[in-house]
């Protein structure tokens, strides 16, 4: 399947570039030279990408809220191309996920587009909804209770149930089910998201773990007839490194609020630990904090830190992946750790508004506080 993305643009020379560009990376291309046409789209077809070339930013503003407000489209990667006079912080302002500068050039642009074409594919796969009718048992938290329900379909996130009589009261469940084929009962923390009609439901998973996520990931993709393979990670340098999270540098960063997968192999030995983009700078780098929240998290991460703090002045390879966007606002994302002393991580959390050169001139300075410290 084919991953498409809606372009708005009225510049022949952008247009052309993002064409050859986006076909390299077999990504179709369906083309708006006006806003009002683009909306219309929006409304009956889906994309996993929206690119908006902002010469008005107003017209480019009210393509990406239409995009969040067509359901088919809510989760379509925003790609914002700007003017000099508008800026980098004007795109992300408008809830774009990527910004890139005009005048486009075709290696730029292929180099930014990698990592949006390695995240539209993640994203499409998280929403992907397989049809199935699976026994489910539902139990509110403190309470003997348990009521029965049937799957209508499953994906990464949640899942649709329909259940034989009224929906429980409480909003929080815990969920039991038997996955065709899998050994394992599969049992996850939930919420009801919304109420249908006929008994049925909208669950959201809560709190997955990293072994319940690779576990659902690998039923899911065994009722795929053909699995889509996943793009190669995206090579990185790390500049700066703490107990708390990372910097790293690469011209093609993820998006703030993108959940990722960090990884470094040696000849004997990969490592793998999970992390959130904090910042971004478009073409430069990314600040990522580390996911500490479970023990198995907190004993990979450190794990990660000792093996990379052993290369002592070499500056280590790492590979990132991504695992998908959070909900809702970058800026609303909650700190995955309570506030610490780590001048890396307050730095990724509280100056991601500051220009990249004031951005580098704090982290060089605190980097050589904890040297000298």
């Amino acid at each position: 399947m084919n991953l498409k993305c809606l372009l708005v643009s009225s510049d022949e020379k952008t247009v052309r570039i993002l064409r050859r560009v986006l076909s390299d990376l077999e990504i179709l291309v369906d083309h708006c030279e006006a806003t009002d046409a683009a909306i219309r789209k929006l409304t009956r077809q889906r994309f996993e990408s929206i690119i908006v070339d902002c010469s008005i930013p107003d017209e480019g503003a009210s393509v990406l809220r239409a995009a969040k407000a067509a359901p088919a489209n809510n989760r379509a990667i925003g790609i914002v191309l700007v003017d000099p006079s508008l800026g980098l912080r004007g795109g992300f302002d408008m809830g774009a996920h990527f910004v890139l500068h005009k005048p486009l050039s075709g290696e730029r642009a292929k180099a930014s587009f990698r990592a949006v074409r390695a995240l539209m594919k993640r994203e499409r796969r998280r929403q992907l909804r397989v049809a199935v009718q699976i026994p489910v048992e539902c139990r509110p938290f403190g309470s003997g209770v348990i009521f029965k329900a049937t799957t209508v379909d499953l994906c990464e996130g949640g899942m649709a149930i329909q259940f034989p009589g009224p929906l429980p009261k409480e909003n929080s469940l815990r969920f039991v089910l038997d996955l065709p084929g899998m050994k394992l009962k599969f049992e996850v923390e939930g919420e009801l998201a919304w109420g249908g009609h006929r008994a049925q439901a909208g669950v959201r998973f809560k709190a997955i773990s990293d072994e319940q996520l690779q576990i659902l990931r690998q039923w899911l993709n065994s009722q795929l007839p053909e699995p889509e393979p996943d793009d190669p990670p995206v090579s990185c340098t790390l500049t700066d490194l703490s107990l708390g999270g990372c910097y790293l540098k690469t011209i093609s960063p993820f998006p703030q609020g993108t959940r990722v997968i960090l990884a470094t192999k040696s000849a004997d030995l990969e490592l793998r630990a999970g992390g959130l983009v904090r910042v971004s700078h478009p073409e430069f780098g990314m600040g990522v904090e580390f996911l500490q929240s479970t023990t198995q998290q907190h004993d990979q991460v450190h794990q990660l830190i000792e093996t990379l703090r052993a290369n002592g002045e070499k500056s280590p390879e790492l590979l990132v992946e991504p695992e998908g966007l959070e909900r809702g606002s970058p800026k609303d994302t909650p700190a995955l750790l309570p506030a610490t002393d780590d001048a890396l991580l307050d730095l990724f959390r509280h100056k991601t508004q500051i220009p990249l050169d004031s951005f580098l001139e704090q982290m060089r300075e605190q980097r050589q506080l904890s040297e000298t410290s």
